[in-house]
């Protein structure tokens, strides 16, 4: 088990590599994951005879052609070429090379012809109806993968109900992925004067797994004859990547500012923050699911894990696994929680019993 002085200097070093508060080190390489929608098998939509696939690759890797001119930014990609990845695939890329931003890129579609704009999403509850349609078309994906039900604990795209569980991982980041998400938007609306379709929040599965701020950006309607022509056409594929790779640059810089204002510690002050962390009594639980009913707190109801402990937050139920004041122990148990089922099962940290952002107190 960590010790607290060990603690202590885990919580130290978190701090001068720009971790605490989602704050970035102007020192440290940024990572950017470009995730282009659909590819292989998945057309994506169709509207006006456009492949979606086609046009999210080529903003993707037009996108992270201008980042990978800036020394201070390291681009990754989900695909690069005409293949199928599964959502959680992509999500994982992301995770393995701990990115401090995950794109999604898509082109939307509607019944109606007239619709047309660019939209941002963060991961949330759905405000409307329209919300759970973009995502339930984007979601659609997991039904072209093998044993997605498995894979995906049981989630349905066409169920409104099974979106609760999807808002509970991107908790941690949904500020920083708001941020992100407006800072692009912004930069759609202001640089191309493309009608503005608002940030919005709703339950995308690929947005799920990452453990990162992450946006997922539609940037127009192939089935709006004139806007699908737009996005199939070079130089509208080009105006689009470059108003995503500014808005990217524009929210590192942010950041960047944010942590040279704020997280210049002294060797003094930063013990004093490591004292008041170690005090706050930090422990870690594992979350295993939520529900908007209250279930008994029994062996039997949690395929065999004990103890649990459950709190309510509004009308929801969260149910987490165990309590350790290690976090390599809170490892174990989310692998064990995993393997008794619960595919989706992550690491909660507490602080005097309030629940504080992961990367605030452990990295």
């Amino acid at each position: 088990m960590i010790s607290r002085l060990i603690f202590g200097i885990l919580i130290i070093n978190a701090i001068a590599t720009g971790i605490l508060n989602g704050k970035t080190n102007p020192n440290k390489i940024f990572v950017v994951v470009l995730d282009a929608g659909h590819g292989g098998k998945d057309s994506g939509n169709r509207g006006n005879g456009y492949y979606e696939k086609k046009i999210a690759l080529n903003i993707a890797l037009k996108v992270g052609a201008q980042l990978e001119k800036i020394p201070s930014i390291k681009v990754i990609y989900t695909r690069k070429k005409d293949v199928f990845v599964d959502l959680i695939e992509r999500a994982n890329i992301a995770n393995k090379t701990d990115a401090d931003l995950f794109v999604s890129i898509h082109c939307d579609a509607f019944t109606s012809s007239k619709a047309f704009g660019v939209g941002t999403f963060v991961l949330g509850l759905h405000e409307n109806e329209r919300n759970f349609k973009v995502a339930q078309k984007e979601n659609s994906v997991i039904f072209l993968e093998e044993n997605y039900e498995q894979k995906y604990d049981g989630f349905d795209p066409n169920d409104p109900q099974s979106v609760i569980s999807l808002i509970l991982m991107q908790e941690t980041y949904l500020d920083q992925s708001i941020n992100a998400a407006s800072t692009i938007q912004k930069s759609f609306v202001n640089n191309l004067k493309r009608k503005d379709r608002s940030v919005k929040q709703a339950g995308f599965v690929v947005l799920k797994y990452t453990y990162m701020p992450s946006v997922l950006v539609e940037t127009g309607f192939l089935t709006n004859k004139k806007e699908g022509a737009y996005l199939n056409s070079r130089q509208g594929q080009e105006q689009m990547s470059n108003a995503i790779a500014k808005a990217i640059v524009n929210y590192k810089n942010k950041l960047e500012t944010t942590y040279s204002d704020n997280q210049i510690f002294s060797t003094e002050e930063t013990i004093k923050t490591v004292k008041k962390l170690i005090k706050n009594d930090i422990f870690f639980r594992v979350q295993i699911s939520a529900s908007k009913k209250s279930v008994a707190l029994k062996k039997y109801n949690f395929k065999g894990l004990d103890p649990i402990f459950s709190e309510k937050d509004g009308l929801i139920y969260r149910y987490f696994y165990g309590k350790t004041s290690s976090y390599q122990e809170a490892r174990k148990l989310k692998r064990k929680a995993r393997k008794n089922g619960y595919k989706s099962a992550f690491i909660v940290a507490f602080s005097n019993n309030k629940k504080v952002p992961l990367n605030s107190v452990i990295k």
